[in-house]
């Protein structure tokens, strides 16, 4: 008979753990791994949706700009993303309907919240527009002439435009109405609107001054009323222009001339108005009085006396002796001068008379001719007819002002070729082709000119391989014979002039 290993009392716990011990097995809890792949797949995709944000500037215009982290492409989507509470006033850009641009940039153009109180309704709007005007047009009110507008209860043009505000704060308008009434002001109609309590200072405004005198019905006191007729009689305006002042005052003399009478403003002499004083006096008028008054005189003015010059025969040439010394005349004119108003408005020659003549400055100049004989250093003897003081330069070919290559070269005014024994004179005093002797140069024939060569000027030839530099006044001898007289210049020119020391 089989007994059991144990006996009750000799059962031991731990024997028996250690004998039914299981085997080590390895097994997946299937709620556990679909867990772990949800948090894995939520991370991938937290991961991913922060690498796909991009930066978009949300601009709002006047109150903010801010960067918003999104990975949206639709501008609606963006706006959701950033929380932004938009009124249908408001202008987005691009549309929200459309897609982000590559500048990734939102602009808004936030309404302005506006409350407009007119006819007894408050009319309240956003709106973009920011001139008043446009902003009671969009509320379809209509403004009439006269009526005031108040911002925030300050009085502002129907023109006004609102400034920029970064806030969104609410803007009130007011409306006052003006009231028509109609003004029949000497007998001219015109319709007001005004908005001031009394017809006295309705009438102040609309700027019509009424004067002690005029009648108004109603009285000036009353409280306006819609659809009042209003009567102004006047006494007759008018402005004065007299004596350097204006005057305004209110008349009922029938004539321009009574009513400056009236005024103490009487015309005398040659006195006059505009318009004249035998018209009648209108409303509103403006006479101005001219004062006349008339001076004369007496102006004197110099005759200057003529230069006379005489040949006399007697006098060797370029001798000049005074026959008669000139004294000046003299000339007056009485001169009348009208002033009006204080200012000379004409001047006139009232008469004109030669008081004294002028007496001519006659001077004699010689006509004889006298051969004289001069010994050169050289020991030859030379006859000359006429010693003129002259002042001496110099000059080549190449300095007469024409290129080598110019087929005039070299050549002078009468055909000869320039260089030692050619000099250029001005015709007026030297005749050409004539024989002059210059110290210090020698013989030379008078065979060019020059456009410098004027007057007392002489310029003696050279070549260029032996130029000498002259600047000299000295005597030159025009050598005999004589030219004719009818080719002589017997009074020569005066200029250039030489500086002496006692000048």
């Amino acid at each position: 008979m089989t007994t059991d290993r144990w006996t009750d009392d000799e059962f031991d716990l731990d024997d028996f753990t250690s004998w039914h011990k299981p085997r080590a097995r390895f097994f997946l809890d299937t709620q556990f791994v679909l867990l772990a792949l949800t948090l894995i797949g939520i991370a991938t995709m937290g991961v991913l949706y922060i690498i796909t944000l991009k930066p978009v500037a949300l601009v709002i215009a006047h109150q903010e700009s801010r960067t918003v982290f999104t990975n949206q492409t639709r501008v609606a989507g963006i706006l959701d993303d950033a929380a932004l509470d938009l009124a249908p006033e408001d202008i987005v850009f691009p549309a929200p309907a459309g897609h982000l641009n590559d500048a990734r940039r939102i602009e808004i153009t936030r309404a302005r919240p506006i409350e407009i109180q007119a006819d007894g309704q408050t009319i309240a709007l956003r709106t973009q527009q920011s001139g008043l005007n446009d902003i009671i047009g969009e509320a379809n009110l209509l403004l009439k002439p006269g009526d005031q507008i108040f911002l925030d209860g300050q009085r502002v043009e129907p023109r006004t435009r609102l400034a920029p505000s970064a806030s969104n704060e609410l803007l009130r308008v007011a409306i006052k109405r003006a009231v028509p009434i109609q003004v029949e002001d000497n007998g001219a109609m015109l319709t007001l609107y005004t908005t001031a309590p009394t017809l006295g200072e309705a009438l102040r405004q609309a700027g019509l001054i009424l004067y002690v005198g005029d009648y108004v019905s109603p009285d000036l006191g009353m409280p306006v009323a819609p659809g009042w007729q209003v009567y102004i009689r006047r006494s007759r305006a008018i402005t004065i222009n007299a004596d350097g002042k204006t005057f305004r005052t209110r008349t009922r003399n029938d004539t321009i001339a009574g009513m400056l009478k009236d005024e103490g403003l009487e015309l005398a002499g040659k006195d006059f108005t505009i318009p004249a004083a035998t018209e009648s006096t209108r409303d509103g008028m403006t006479v101005n009085v001219t004062r006349v008054r008339e001076e004369f005189i007496t102006e004197s003015d110099s005759i200057a006396f003529e230069t006379v010059y005489q040949p006399d025969p007697a006098l060797e040439i370029d001798v000049h002796q005074v026959a008669q010394t000139g004294v000046e005349g003299t000339k007056k004119r009485t001169i009348r001068i009208t002033y009006e108003n204080g200012r000379e408005v004409r001047r006139a020659v009232d008469k004109e008379w030669i008081e004294a003549a002028p007496l001519s400055h006659i001077i004699n100049y010689g006509t004889k001719i006298i051969l004289r004989e001069l010994t050169l250093p050289t020991g030859q003897t030379i006859t000359y007819w006429r010693k003129i003081r002259m002042l001496a330069t110099s000059y080549t070919a190449a300095t007469s002002g024409k290129a080598r290559t110019h087929p005039e070269f070299g050549i002078t005014a009468t055909g000869m070729r320039a260089g030692v024994g050619i000099v250029a004179v001005d015709p007026r005093m030297v005749n050409l082709r004539s024989r002059v002797y210059v110290p210090g140069y020698g013989i030379a024939t008078a065979g060019d000119t020059g456009g410098r060569i004027k007057g007392r000027r002489i310029d003696l030839g050279y070549d260029e391989e032996n130029l000498i530099l002259w600047y000299t006044w000295l005597d030159v001898y025009l050598l005999a014979p004589a030219p004719p007289a009818d080719q002589i210049r017997w009074v020569l020119l005066d200029t250039p002039r030489e500086r002496t020391s006692n000048r």
